[in-house]
């Protein structure tokens, strides 16, 4: 277990310091070396994780997805206010996320691929939806595939206009808002009254997440 544990701290350690030198250079100015000295390891270590510059950056980018699946709910759609939430967070709170948001709109980076982050979040918000609609959640006439890339589009612009306007500072309310407004237009009417999309709701979701990780951290 204390073999496995380094390792995972080893490819965290990995993933970070190439994603803070990606952010400063660029993924194609970056190279092996520069992600070995700000790690701290050997090109033995980091080549038993990663094959490549290349993978190093799908690692990077693969961080925007939850590390561990968000409890079920009794209504779909709560599910799918709740990874908004929590990636809300996890974007102001987790540099390796942020950083993985950057390489992914990093037009330099053509030798890897960028549309991967985008298109996975979109299927998650897919599956959410086609999961929600056959529970009866949604109504008759949304379609689901047109939804989800909606609101997977609405979301990336929302935190791109809080990352420029004040570093991210309001993404919870951004985030918050989105939901009050998209949900209700999907969503059947009776349902509505039993969705949390308030920003105490993702205070509370982040604290439960913090701690989670704390625990994982210290196993």
């Amino acid at each position: 277990m204390a073999q496995q544990a380094r390792a995972i701290k080893t490819r965290r350690a990995i993933l970070e310091a190439a994603a803070s030198v990606f952010a400063e250079r660029g993924y194609e100015r970056t190279t092996i070396g520069e992600i070995l000295v700000r790690a701290g390891v050997t090109k033995g270590a980091l080549y038993f994780h990663f094959a490549s510059k290349e993978d190093v950056a799908l690692g990077v980018l693969d961080a925007q997805m939850l590390d561990e699946p968000l409890p079920s709910q009794p209504i779909k759609l709560q599910e799918l206010a709740d990874q908004a939430f929590l990636l809300a967070h996890r974007l102001q709170h987790d540099a390796l996320v942020r950083a993985s948001v950057s390489l992914a709109l990093d037009s330099g980076a053509v030798s890897v691929d960028r549309a991967a982050p985008f298109q996975a979040w979109i299927d998650q918000v897919s599956e959410i939806l086609t999961v929600a609609k056959a529970q009866g959640e949604i109504l008759v006439h949304v379609d689901v595939t047109d939804t989800a890339q909606l609101f997977s589009g609405a979301y990336a612009g929302i935190q791109t206009m809080s990352q420029i306007l004040c570093d991210r500072n309001d993404l919870v309310h951004r985030v918050s808002v989105l939901l009050r407004y998209l949900l209700p237009s999907i969503c059947t009417p009776a349902l509505l009254t039993g969705l949390d999309m308030t920003e105490d709701r993702a205070r509370q979701l982040a604290a439960e997440y913090d701690a989670h990780r704390l625990r994982h951290e210290g196993e």
